[in-house]
């Protein structure tokens, strides 16, 4: 579903945009771009997608290897989500004695999901990360002599997507976990209220207070509104000072992922409202290499081709950019719509660019060229820390009963 994307006049001061999109066939040509959606150019490039090899060749492993991987991924996934979900509910309580505590809490049980999807793409989907940047992230991105990138993004930002596959935040929670300070325990997932009545991972997204969307405006508005209020709520220190608490507001203006049916509604969109409708976006991507012209991320790049039979893509691309609210209409609707749509159109520009060449510009200022390094946490150990905070209920817990039993004793 098309909408229109949101204003956000209480958000804090630096909007982050990510892009990313996918790799030419031989035969694309870049005039390409101006034919329309049922044209025999663009239906001759999607049947050869239907018909072409998977992006990433065959699969690394076999029907019984890819089972054994299945199991195996969705055992460590719902044990760890379930871990992290029970820690959630032991701190409930935390809620109605100090909501400062509360929300911290959760902050650390929202680390421990970050740690999750990043150890769980690290084994199961390694690929390269390729990473780049104009000259508004100068300084900002860096790697360490362990191969891993460092960011140092501020640590109140919004972070506005674009939207190809189910598993496009993965990668995103991923950034904040690289950042310095980490931020893995401070992202805010703007998300369909569908996703609520998931069981175990839709309650914890309501601990993790991301805010579900119904696409109705009457029901949306207030429910945003409360959100965001809570996110610039400004907290005391111990020292008198006022402050804000860390925040990464993610939100993906398209309001879903890139599919045939999204973009005939794009186009629909576009005609309504008098504009051009784009190439590689939908109105308000993340390129994964190998994705010919025509074609969609979603289908090849499936949880089953990605995480059980070894076929992840080949890298994943971002480019980042960063804008100052001041530089942004925030106070008026309609010139904002236009701002956000101009800076839709300057990534499908680059987006034609990596289609073309199989690459977005290399860093503006800094690191030369693209960082490349892959999704993984520092020490191999740390998915331990998602099982810590539990064991330690327990530990506590049984010394509260052996203390308890040896009173009852004497």
């Amino acid at each position: 579903m098309i909408r229109e994307p949101l204003l956000l006049p209480t958000l804090p001061s630096m909007t982050t945009t990510s892009e990313l999109r996918r790799r030419p066939n031989g035969n694309a040509t870049s005039d390409s771009d101006d034919l329309p959606l049922a044209s025999p150019g663009v239906v001759d490039a999607m049947l050869n997608v239907q018909h072409a090899g998977h992006p990433s060749g065959k699969a690394k492993y076999g029907w019984i290897m890819s089972k054994f991987r299945a199991f195996t991924a969705a055992l460590y996934f719902f044990t760890a989500s379930l871990v992290v979900h029970i820690t959630q509910f032991l701190g409930a309580w935390f809620y109605f004695v100090n909501r400062d505590l509360y929300y911290a809490y959760m902050a650390v049980t929202k680390e421990s999901f970050g740690l999750l999807i990043t150890t769980l793409t690290h084994w199961w989907a390694p690929t390269v990360i390729r990473i780049s940047g104009d000259a508004s992230v100068a300084g900002q991105l860096s790697l360490t002599p362990d191969g891993r990138v460092e960011c140092a993004f501020p640590d109140r930002m919004v972070m506005i997507a674009n939207h190809q596959i189910y598993t496009d935040w993965l990668y995103l929670w991923w950034v904040g976990y690289t950042n310095s300070p980490r931020m893995h325990g401070h992202i805010y997932i703007i998300l369909k209220e569908s996703l609520k009545w998931i069981p175990i991972i839709g309650p914890g997204c309501m601990f993790f207070s991301f805010i579900f969307m119904s696409r109705k405006m009457a029901v949306d508005r207030p429910r945003l509104a409360h959100r965001l209020q809570k996110l610039k709520t400004k907290h005391v220190g111990p020292d008198g000072n006022d402050y804000l608490n860390p925040m990464w507001l993610l939100l993906f203006p398209e309001g879903t992922n890139l599919s045939d049916n999204g973009r005939v509604k794009s186009g629909l969109w576009a005609d309504k409202i008098g504009v051009k409708d784009m190439a590689h976006l939908m109105l308000p991507r993340m390129a994964y290499e190998g994705v010919p012209r025509g074609g969609y991320g979603e289908e090849y790049f499936t949880l089953s081709s990605t995480f059980f039979q070894g076929r992840p893509p080949k890298s994943v691309n971002l480019y980042w950019r960063r804008f100052a609210l001041a530089d942004m209409p925030l106070h008026d609707q309609a010139a904002f719509d236009v701002w956000l749509r101009e800076r839709w159109y300057e990534k499908d520009a680059l987006l034609e660019q990596y289609v073309t060449t199989g690459r977005f510009p290399a860093n503006g200022a800094g690191v030369k060229g693209h960082i490349e390094t892959e999704v993984r946490t520092q020490y191999w150990w740390e998915f331990l820390k998602i099982f810590a905070w539990l064991g330690s209920f327990g530990f506590f817990l049984r010394a509260i009963v052996r203390f308890l039993n040896r009173f009852a004793a004497s």
